[in-house]
């Protein structure tokens, strides 16, 4: 007698987490703080701008020698870049199955909207979608040049933003984003802070306060890049 052989297999611990929407979420915390985390530290190097040409070149060339000699050129920033468009997107995954599950569960749409959702909340999806859309032309503008407007020069950024943000399209782009991403952050902090469970009766105040400074920080440091060059203090 022929033995019957075993074609199912159990699915893997780590396929079971990512097929729970309570691991789909966390996906998206983790992701999520990874890019903030970035976002802090991206802001906080675009303000250099405002210390002239010199020290801005300089800060980008600084980043491509990260870690030398050990790393060699441009490896930390090849890192970095790899980190990223992991997280971004295993983000932008887990919130299209995450969103698509939730239609499914609910086909039909609510009679009533709930009172308490925010602007913020209603606005996650499309915030997302220009997000994405912004990160591909951003980095057609100033990465490799494609996208940007005149003459592109390679290693010499100041020079570049400055092109960019002299032009009405730029800075309406530039800056429809960054209010898109400030949304996002008020609303995905809180997400993810009570995804984590370090949410609380006793501490809401304190991560709702956390998320709005947060986000209005953000969305005030990357626009005043375009603002400087439109008012000719960066020029």
């Amino acid at each position: 007698m022929a033995l019957a052989t075993r074609t199912d297999r159990r699915p893997s611990t780590a396929r079971t987490i990512w097929d729970s929407s309570v691991g789909k979420k966390t996906v998206m915390a983790v992701s999520g703080i990874v890019m903030l985390l970035y976002l802090v530290a991206h802001m906080i190097g675009n303000l250099k701008i405002y210390f002239g040409a010199g020290e801005f070149n300089a800060y980008a060339h600084w980043l491509r020698t990260v870690g030398e000699p050990f790393m060699h050129y441009e490896w930390t920033l090849w890192i970095i870049r790899v980190v990223l468009v992991v997280a971004v997107v295993a983000h932008a995954t887990a919130a299209y199955q995450l969103s698509r599950r939730d239609i499914r569960a609910r086909p039909s749409k609510y009679v009533h909207k709930k009172a308490r959702t925010s602007y913020a909340t209603r606005t996650m999806r499309w915030g997302g979608i220009i997000l994405g859309l912004f990160i591909v032309w951003h980095l057609l503008d100033l990465t490799t040049g494609t996208a940007h407007p005149g003459g592109f020069q390679e290693g010499h950024p100041y020079q570049n933003v400055v092109d960019t943000f002299s032009t009405w399209y730029g800075n309406t782009v530039y800056i429809v984003a960054m209010l898109a991403l400030g949304l996002h952050i008020r609303h995905g902090f809180w997400s993810a802070a009570q995804t984590l469970g370090a949410g609380g009766r006793t501490r809401e105040r304190v991560l709702k306060t956390t998320a709005n400074v947060l986000a209005l920080v953000l969305t005030a440091g990357f626009i005043a890049v375009p603002v400087g060059v439109m008012t000719q203090v960066v020029s």
